[in-house]
């Protein structure tokens, strides 16, 4: 990569997240992602289980500074992702 690359996507720690935000975007993810959320408790057992991933590092947060959006992803998907876009100016 040259001087003309930059970095589109900040990977966002966790734990710098408030609870609510951290709640809503793993919400967005698990709705995204076909889970069964029929229920406030599927849901909040998704959460949590998604939150367990993010601990053991299966999951990120990234954010790109281009479209100024932020998602959950797995580490195969946000690797898919990020290849998947020209970087260069």
């Amino acid at each position: 990569m040259d001087s003309a690359t930059y970095h589109r996507f900040v990977e966002i720690p966790f734990s710098l997240l408030k609870a609510d935000t951290l709640d809503a975007l793993l919400e967005v993810f698990v709705t995204r992602q076909g889970y069964d959320t029929t229920t406030e408790q599927g849901i909040l057992s998704w959460t949590e289980q998604l939150k367990k991933q993010l601990n053991k590092g299966e999951l990120v947060i990234l954010h790109d500074i281009e479209t100024e959006t932020t998602e959950v992803m797995t580490l195969e998907q946000a690797k898919k992702f990020s290849s998947g876009l020209d970087l260069e100016d």
